[in-house]
């Protein structure tokens, strides 16, 4: 099978003051399908810059990055779009869910986006998955943290994406609910073959992946095999 991601010597800078920032520096990488990649590192060495780059919303000054084999540097902004509607998943530690719509209604935005006819209803099959079937109703104001975060997590699989970026999902929660997220994440990707790139410092989260790389000096590095 062919990979889901490749990134192929990406170079990523950026302007500070007089001076230019190399953030990353001709990173490659890949990921097989179904895989679990967990991505480390401390604190301003290019995680969320990576993860931009992965999802496209931002462009690496020189390199690839390919979803699926196609390089999403070659797309239009509007296929840039599609593409992360149809083929990604993207779950954030601040859950960055619309308030002014409810659960079913934000999970069914990607599907939306994608002119798809039975949204509501796949929506409601997505909510259903993480536990949610009596919630499809409430605002985000309305759930808990761990709520929202499961609408998030619903949100991101209801397409059956190729790959689901997560950047510290469990971030904003406690432990015990941080976990019971976690579950339900892996759970979910294993069951419908979804290749997941976590970032994460959570050293049981790590574990539960099949690889483990350490982003430094705009390089990744491998952890465990």
């Amino acid at each position: 099978m062919s990979p889901v991601l490749k990134v192929h010597r990406i170079c990523k800078s950026y302007e500070q003051g007089s001076h230019r920032v190399e953030v990353l520096e001709h990173l490659s990488m890949q990921a097989e399908p179904a895989e679990k990649i967990a991505i480390l590192g401390p604190s301003g060495c290019g995680k969320s810059t990576l993860l931009s780059l992965l999802a496209g919303l931002d462009k690496p000054d020189v390199g690839t990055v390919e979803i699926d084999g196609v390089d999403l540097a070659k797309m239009s902004e509007d296929e840039r779009s599609r593409t992360r509607s149809e083929k990604l998943g993207i779950v954030f530690q601040q859950y960055h869910l619309m308030r002014n719509l409810t659960a079913i209604e934000n999970v069914g935005l990607p599907l939306e986006i994608l002119n798809e006819a039975d949204y509501a209803d796949r929506a409601r099959i997505a909510l259903k998955e993480v536990g949610l079937s009596h919630r499809v109703a409430h605002f985000p104001s309305e759930m808990s943290g761990g709520e929202c975060q499961r609408v998030a997590i619903a949100r991101a699989l209801v397409t059956r994406p190729s790959l689901v970026l997560a950047d510290e999902p469990s971030g904003n929660l406690d432990h015990k609910t941080g976990e019971e997220v976690m579950d339900l994440l892996f759970s979910l990707s294993n069951e419908h073959g979804i290749t997941l790139i976590l970032v994460t410092h959570n050293r049981e989260l790590v574990n539960r992946c099949d690889r483990a790389l350490l982003l430094k000096d705009g390089a990744l590095k491998n952890l465990k095999e």
